[in-house]
This record gives structure tokens, sequence and C-alpha cells, in this order.
């Protein structure tokens, strides 16, 4: 045992040298957890979010300045009271993304059962945040009126309280800045490992290797050991200063370092399955076709781009033996909810069983590629 320690260290050491020899590849992983992650973080999103709205108001009732006082940031800018001459000049000016037209005896129409609407005119020309915001404003009027019928008429038995505890503003920014270190790790871990070992066989230094005194779990545990070592510090430095400091995610110390705990098991389940990958890929183009699709599979049904809920059924069930689903599912609870280990303990353990079986078949085939190599 302490041979095969000794092997695996001085692997290591050899794996280390190779990876910070290789500036191209010492580039990419820096660009991906830094500049790349802020980029998606920050890129533009269906919300709405500061939009100009103006309101005319002919019933100036108690139930119109409501319908005015809902329209709250971030979403909605400070609301304008606007005349009605006014109207045509400033949407065909885009001063304005919604103008809202109240009638008048809009209350007491309301209160004597009839159903009045409230126009809305809106800038088309801004489409995505248009159309959704129309429906903000639906919505918010409907739940204002609702509400105040209900306070001019008899309460109800059953009042409901609504308390955002994280992400109150539903900023996606604080979303996808923690979760696309999940996508990142995962794709990177692949390459990196993978890599490595199509590297290894292009270059004939393979050969070197077979005629040492190491076995095929020597050379494989040292890539995936050198290799996540690397990634697991980037990713912890990315989330501690990128994440935490320059996007300004609220993220507790102690949820990363046990996010950390989840990271390291990450590593070794989809190095691990990247071993296996590069066992069936002879070239580094053939290793690059196969593992893009394998990643965007696994990230597009992770959970993390979308609810898992949203999916066919078979999806679903079929995702949960994916290591990206279990950490993108443990990464929501750590960071975002503050769950202990006595609640995502589970996770780390599928983690690390999927981990223990591709590496399982990954060292089978490790070992049956090096024999053919010899």
């Amino acid at each position: 045992m302490s041979r095969w320690l000794k092997n695996v260290f001085f692997l290591c050491g050899k794996e280390f040298k190779s990876l910070f020899s290789d500036l191209t590849l010492l580039i990419l992983i820096i660009y991906m957890f830094t500049v790349a992650l802020v980029t998606v973080a920050n890129l533009p999103t269906t919300e709405v979010k500061n939009a100009s709205v103006g309101i005319v108001d002919h019933d100036h009732s108690a139930l119109s300045y409501r319908l005015k006082d809902a329209l709250l940031k971030p979403y909605f800018k400070k609301v304008e009271h606007i005349s009605q001459e006014q109207i045509d000049d400033l949407m065909d000016n885009g001063n304005f993304t919604f103008i809202i037209d109240i009638p008048p005896n809009y209350q007491q129409d309301i209160l004597a059962g009839h159903n009045p609407t409230v126009q809305i005119l809106i800038d088309a020309t801004a489409m995505t945040q248009a159309s959704i915001g129309s429906s903000y404003i639906t919505q918010i009027f409907t739940g204002e009126v609702n509400r105040f019928l209900k306070t001019t008429n008899s309460p109800t038995p059953i009042k409901t309280a609504v308390n955002v505890l994280y992400n109150p503003n539903y900023s996606s920014k604080w979303f996808m800045g923690a979760v696309q270190t999940v996508g990142n790790l995962n794709l990177l871990t692949m390459l990196l490992v993978g890599a490595a070992i199509i590297r290894e066989r292009e270059r004939g230094t393979i050969e070197h290797l077979l005629v040492m005194p190491v076995r095929s779990s020597e050379i494989a545990v040292a890539k995936v050991l050198a290799n996540g070592l690397v990634l697991f510090v980037v990713a912890m430095l990315s989330l501690k200063f990128v994440v935490q400091g320059y996007l300004a995610i609220p993220i507790t110390n102690s949820s990363i370092w046990l996010f950390g705990l989840g990271v390291i098991i990450f590593i070794f389940s989809i190095a691990s399955l990247g071993i296996l990958l590069a066992v069936f890929a002879p070239t580094m183009p053939q290793f690059g076709l196969l593992c893009l699709p394998v990643y965007m599979v696994m990230y597009m049904l992770s959970g993390t781009m979308s609810p898992l809920e949203n999916m066919p059924q078979i999806a679903q069930y079929l995702t949960q033996f994916s290591p990206t689903t279990i950490l993108g599912s443990y990464a929501k609870d750590v960071l975002f909810r503050g769950a202990g280990l006595n609640m995502v303990w589970d996770d780390l353990v599928k983690m690390a069983a999927l981990g223990a079986l591709f590496l399982g078949i990954a060292l089978m085939q490790f070992k049956s590629m090096l024999s053919k190599q010899g």
C-alpha cells in the first residue's frame, strides 16, 4: 500500500508539471471561472427591470392610487403622472414602455359589480420586456383589485402572507452566478482528465509509463488527483472572490466550505467519467466530439437551467443518475437555502457511489487499453 501511495505521489508530480507547462490550458481554466462566469451571470435576461411607466388617472380614487403604488422597484421605475394629451408624444418618443389609462369612476364601478377596463398602452419595440411586463402588470392589478374587494366586503377566513427568504428581487444573477460554477466544473473536469490521457497517447509517453513498475490504477488515480486538486482550488477561489465578492451574491462562508465538500466528491465522479470517455476515444478531436454531447446532455437535464418538473417523466428518472443533477440540487440546498450536512449527506453518498462505479469501469477499460498499447 505504501508503494502504491508513493507511486501515485510521484505520478501526481508529473501531472502537475504537464498541466502547468500548458499555458493555453491554464488560461482556459482561469477564464472559465472568472470572465466566463461573470459574463453568464450578467447576461440580458427575460426579467422586467426598471421599466418606465406613466399613468393617466381619471378616477383619483383610493383604488387607482393603490394600483399605482403596487408597481414597485426593481421591476418598474417610479410611476409618473401624465395627462391625456401627452400620451401620443411620449409613446412616439419612447419615454415610457407602458402607459396606464384608468377610466373615471373606476372604483365606483368595481364596487357596483361592473367590469370596467384599464387600458395599458405598450411600446412593443422592446418586445420581450413589453410582453412579460404587460403580464406582470395584469397580475399585479388583478391581485390588488381582489384584495381591495376583500377589505371592503367581508374578511376572508384565510389570509396568505408570502415571504421570500432568499433573493427577494428574483435576480437571475444570484442564481446563474452560483450554478454556472457547477457547469464549468463539469466541463473542465472531463476535459482535463480525459485530455491528460489522450495527451500521453498522442505524444507517445504512455509507452514510458508501461515500462515503469506502476499499475494502471496508479496512473488513473494520479490523473484524477492532480487535475482535480487544481480545479477544486480554482473553483473555491472563484466562489469566494468572484461569486461572493465581485458579483455580491450573499453566500455564507460555512456554506462555501460545505459546498467544497460536495465539489471534491463531484470532481472524483466526473473525472472517473472523463477517464472512461478518453479510453473510448483514440484521438483528441474524437474525445472532444464525444465529451461535448455528454456534457450538454448532463448539464441541460441537471435542473440548473430549467426545473426537472418541466421535463418528461423518463428524463426526470434517468437524470437522477447524473452527478451533475445531484450537485445542482446540492448547490441549491447549501448555497441558497443554507442547509447543513445532516440535510444533504445523501447527495454526497449518491455522488460517491456513482464515482466509484465510473472509476471501477474506467479502471477495467483503462487497464485493457494499456495492455493493447503495450
